[in-house]
């Protein structure tokens, strides 16, 4: 059914590229959240005001809060789909991450009010009048929200939403707190137990968790995160095709919204390749990335390296050596000798650690100048140290 909504709403919805088409996906997708949540949410206030049981009118409030994040995700993805502007180079995407953001707060501030709410009941005791048309309706509702979690999720993976993957886990976790709802009446009815202050408890501690969830996703897109390993292979994989690429590093990618990103490299090649050869070069694998869909746009610097000078080969395989006497995790680019006469004035080098390295950056790069100072002539060294995922 969900992929009939859409092919019944959305024009060229195969076109998942196009912003345009993306902001339709959302809209369809908050159009259909306010709907059905505003049904829910009624549907469970009626009943959870009858019968008294706060868990039901919890879940309610809950319903109801995620009717206000399905107008967020619909006013965000309108809005992120604006094209690029004087103001906004880059567009709009990352609205659609703030939504996401602005969904989990919205969803953390609810929870804990139902939280502390739940604590009054049980200390309280307040007491509750089920019936069997209370346990039918609860079903029924449970039944709804599946549906609507499947259906975000597939729009999620369909356009790769973060806030569609938020509110598809919400939806789910929904499910959830109205079954420990059903549970509570269930047991009201059949033991006479009235446990409804526990559940409405339970149901605002899995909301809660549903929350940070949601809030820690996104907040790691909003800081910036690094480009996820397969993006990575495929360009790495693209760009050892060619022959006189003879080495790829400093990738970054930099995320602007879904649709949105823009990636820098720098790839090593002959120095006698010629500027106008290694520019055709990357030129097509700056096409070719791109046309693939793996990021946006993409931009290559060029790194010049005299594959036949045997003397700075000779230098760096010792450096390197040396290097892996101080962790095998230790990788280095753009070796470049400065010469001045016969003897070597400077040596260049950018040295590669992961982010957790256990050496701290200020020790590394004494114990590295300490190896490029004991080379021939004691040259000064000119480093970098170049962190990676």
């Amino acid at each position: 059914m969900g992929k009939l909504l859409v092919r019944t709403f959305i024009k060229n919805y195969e076109d998942t590229g196009n912003p345009e088409v993306r902001k339709k996906y959302g809209m369809l997708a908050g159009g259909f959240g306010i709907f059905c949540n505003i049904m829910l949410s009624i549907l469970k206030i009626i009943i959870g005001i009858i019968s008294g049981a706060f868990s039901i009118v919890g879940d309610a409030v809950n319903n109801m809060s995620d009717a206000a994040s399905s107008i967020i995700t619909l006013i965000s993805f309108k809005i992120s789909g604006k094209p690029a502007d004087k103001e906004h180079p880059y567009g709009h995407g990352r609205l659609e991450y703030m939504s996401g953001f602005i969904v989990a707060v919205l969803v953390l501030a609810i929870a804990l009010n139902l939280l502390k709410e739940s604590i009054v009941h049980i200390i309280k005791k307040t007491p509750i009048n089920v019936s069997l048309v209370t346990i039918i309706i609860l079903s029924c509702t449970i039944l709804v929200k599946l549906y609507m979690s499947i259906f975000y999720m597939y729009i999620s993976r369909t356009i790769k939403s973060t806030a569609m993957r938020v509110t598809a886990v919400d939806s789910r976790s929904d499910c959830i707190c109205t079954s420990v709802a059903l549970i509570s009446v269930l047991v009201m009815l059949i033991f006479k137990v009235n446990i409804d202050g526990y559940a409405g408890a339970i149901v605002a501690l899995f909301v809660i968790k549903s929350g940070l969830e949601g809030a820690k996703d996104t907040t790691a897109l909003l800081l910036g995160e690094g480009p996820d390993e397969e993006t990575k292979e495929k360009i790495m994989e693209v760009s050892s095709e060619y022959p006189e690429i003879m080495d790829v590093h400093d990738l970054r990618v930099h995320d602007y919204g879904p649709g949105r990103t823009f990636a820098s490299m720098h790839v090593e090649v002959d120095a006698d390749l010629g500027m106008m050869k290694a520019h055709d070069i990357v030129d097509s694998i700056e096409r070719r990335i791109v046309k693939e869909g793996l990021v946006s746009e993409l931009t290559i610097h060029v790194d010049p390296v005299d594959a036949n000078d045997d003397f700075t080969a000779s230098l760096k395989k010792n450096v390197v050596k040396k290097l892996k006497g101080i962790s095998n995790i230790i990788s280095m680019h753009d070796f470049r000798v400065i010469r001045k006469g016969e003897s070597i004035e400077r040596v260049i080098f950018d040295i590669t650690v992961p982010y957790d390295f256990s050496i701290p950056d200020d020790e590394l790069m004494e114990k590295v100048k300490k190896i490029v100072e004991e080379l021939p002539g004691e040259p000064e060294a000119d480093l970098f140290i170049d962190k990676v995922l």
